[in-house]
């Protein structure tokens, strides 16, 4: 199969794992490509992690190795224990090569690919929705906020505060919680932007300020604006993003006529997917600050 740039560059993404837990050093990316034929040394001199896959990925395009490549990227093997997250991966990539007319497929565990005889965008909706929203409340996560890094006293204060959201769902105290559940989001993501400053501010989708034209600082910034760039700089994960449409508006319910403009009074099932939420969110900025052990995005 032949991909366009839009989609090598995606797959790019994917195999150097920037900003996620299967991040590859150059090394690895090395092992990585000389599988497929090539006979690599790393070794001072070597190019940059994002030049050098781009090169491999435009020679192989084309070929069977570009084949081999994409199931090896998508390999089952190397999630075990988090397939959930490897549907995720596939069905984001699969909007791009919806554009080549192409679909990666997962078998169980074995990797396929379907040709499509049109350009199929998926709008992103699903008549499955309720059955997902299911899955992800029964998904568990490794809730420990000493991973993420903050400051000692910030992180003592989110405890605090984790444990009055328990008590605010427990007590049928929806609107309470959300409220919880934002501000902690938000003070958990503007530290984490505090440590990847550049990551943060280079982002595509960082906000900017209509005037100048430049990226607005940090205090400045919305929830809205710092999941969008954490999923884009792949600190945060798919599933967080798709269900914290609710979280996302928590200051707009903080003043009781925009919450009865907007209709919303939540329930405690919107309450337990909000707190989902947050604890992955927890999870995977923690699941990537020890893969980096220091937090230095390299």
């Amino acid at each position: 199969m032949i991909l366009n740039r839009k989609t090598l560059e995606k797959l790019r993404d994917i195999i150097n794992g920037d900003g996620t837990a299967d991040y590859r050093k150059g090394h690895q990316l090395v092992k990585f490509f000389n599988d497929l034929g090539f006979n690599d040394v790393y070794a001072q001199g070597f190019p940059s992690r994002w030049v050098y896959t781009d090169e491999k990925l435009q020679k192989i395009n084309g070929t069977p190795e570009l084949d081999k490549c994409i199931r090896n990227t998508f390999a089952v093997v190397n999630y075990i224990g988090r397939v959930s997250e490897l549907d995720a991966l596939i069905t984001d990539f699969n909007q791009y090569m919806a554009f080549d007319k192409w679909q990666v497929v997962r078998d169980n565990d074995t990797i396929t690919f379907k040709r499509l005889d049109k350009v199929v965008v998926d709008s992103g909706k699903s008549d499955s929705a309720e059955i997902k929203e299911d899955e992800f409340l029964k998904m568990t996560f490794n809730v420990n906020v000493d991973l993420i890094g903050l400051d000692p006293n910030v992180s003592e204060i989110i405890k605090l505060r984790l444990k009055e959201v328990e008590a605010c769902i427990g007590n049928e105290a929806s609107l309470a919680s959300i409220l919880l559940i934002g501000s902690i989001m938000e003070g958990m993501l503007l530290g984490t932007a505090l440590m990847y400053p550049q990551q943060f501010n280079q982002a595509p989708s960082a906000p900017k300020d209509k005037d100048t034209g430049k990226v607005r600082k940090f205090p400045d910034w919305t929830l809205n604006n710092f999941i969008d760039v954490a999923s884009e700089v792949g600190l945060l994960k798919q599933d967080v993003k798709k269900f914290s449409h609710v979280v996302r508006d928590f200051r707009n319910y903080i003043h009781p006529y925009e919450q009865m403009s907007s209709r919303f009074f939540p329930d405690k099932q919107t309450a337990l997917i909000c707190f989902q939420v947050l604890k992955a969110a927890i999870s995977q900025i923690g699941t990537f600050r020890k893969s980096q052990q220091g937090g230095q995005i390299q």
